[in-house]
């Protein structure tokens, strides 16, 4: 059964406090309550072994359906105070009921729903409190929502697109990489040893494999030092501004692979800047957040630059085309929303455009990413083949000798 932490006042005035242990959050204040204590704040205590199991993590997905659910209880007339305390109360995750706790108390201690999810900023991202504080203010907040619900849904599709594209070359290089391993080590050294006592020449692919096969197995503790140094240096070079964004402009540079970052970019950057947009939020503000939220160093100095030339009067779709890192076809989509004043609806018409372009990116890069990975495994595998095949026949000749 849940223990809850709890902090009152009894009939007395005075403070008290303790852990009670009851079946949900509700249960608990109403015993408490019966107990003569008010002025509850209630909080579950979260017990070391649940901590290793749950993690203190809440998943994209979880912040995908607790805004749509939010949006649809404000829809039908619930208050927000309400519509956070039955989505804490009926969540299996105790992550997600001790957050939803959290905002409840908040709420009833009259702070805004924004200020409270200001507490998670590592659940809910800089644009997404953004927006929210800003449908609060034009009372849209059940329709912000439901379109930050569908933003996230994307994301995570796209997402899913391209982990779903890689999967299969990746189980192709490991199997291939697997079987080389054991023939490597397991067979081809009987062979070895069964030449050596006829006192006959291995085929020369027989003895390249060996030769490299015995190079691995005599210094594989110095290539192993030696991948873990270079892995280490590459973590701590990127950790820095510099190295960050000489990573994010070579990625961007790759054939293919830079072109798929750019449009999920671009695709990314419009969404997030329609919403904000759409919400009320000031087109600098905007732009701001929505420069951060996409987390390449090259995109955040570029479009660092944008904004001063918007406060200098030159709008938005100019400065984006002079950043060189915005295709044309995305600038002049937005500049024939700047120049009628439908930049928000045009943002969102633009992102569908290269949602749809990043599917086609992302089939194109995993057709070119499959025949590379099965194409060079099927040479070292063929060349392992060869190297046995070599020395069954070198056998052959031998007996026939």
């Amino acid at each position: 059964m849940p223990k809850f932490a709890y902090v009152g006042v009894n009939l007395d005035g005075i403070e008290v406090k303790g852990t009670h242990k009851a079946a949900s959050r509700s249960d608990a204040e109403v015993s408490l309550y019966e107990r003569h204590v008010r002025q509850l704040r209630v909080t579950e205590k979260k017990s070391l072994l649940n901590y290793e199991i749950s993690g203190p993590r809440i998943k994209r997905e979880e912040v995908m359906h607790l805004s749509r659910q939010i949006a649809a209880f404000l829809r039908a007339g619930l208050p927000i105070l309400e519509a956070v305390h039955t989505i804490g109360a009926e969540n299996d995750n105790s992550s997600v009921r001790r957050m939803m706790n959290e905002i409840e108390d908040g709420l009833r201690s009259g702070e805004r729903f924004s200020d409270c999810l200001d507490r998670f900023p590592k659940v809910f991202p800089q644009f997404y409190r953004s927006i929210v504080r800003s449908a609060e203010l034009t009372g849209e907040l059940d329709t912000v929502l439901a379109r930050l619900s569908g933003y996230i849904e994307r994301d995570l599709a796209a997402r899913r697109k391209l982990k779903s594209a890689i999967i299969y070359p990746v189980i192709v290089a490991a199997m291939s990489s697997v079987t080389v391993l054991v023939l490597a080590i397991y067979v081809l050294p009987k062979f070895e040893d069964f030449f050596a006592s006829l006192d006959a020449e291995l085929p020369l692919p027989t003895r390249m494999l060996l030769g490299i096969t015995g190079f691995l197995g005599s210094w594989w503790w110095a290539i192993a030092g030696a991948v873990v140094a270079s892995a280490v240096l590459f973590f701590a070079i990127t950790r820095t501004n510099g190295g960050k964004y000489a990573r994010d402009a070579f990625l961007l540079k790759v054939p293919v692979l830079g072109e798929t970052i750019q449009y999920a970019l671009v695709e990314r950057f419009c969404r997030v800047l329609g919403s904000m947009v759409s919400a009320g939020v000031n087109l600098t503000d905007a732009l701001a957040v929505t420069t951060e939220a996409l987390r390449n160093r090259v995109y955040i100095k570029r479009l660092g630059e944008v904004t001063e030339q918007i406060l200098e009067g030159q709008g938005i779709a100019g400065p984006l085309a002079r950043t060189g890192i915005f295709p044309g076809t995305a600038t002049q989509m937005l500049r024939v929303g700047e120049d009628t004043g439908s930049l928000d609806t045009q943002l969102e018409v633009t992102a569908g455009y290269y949602e749809t372009e990043l599917d086609y990116k992302i089939a194109k890069l995993t057709a070119l990413f499959e025949p590379i990975v099965i194409v060079v495994m099927g040479l070292i595998v063929g060349f392992v083949a060869v190297a046995l095949v070599s020395a069954m026949y070198g056998i052959f000749r031998q007996v026939n000798v």
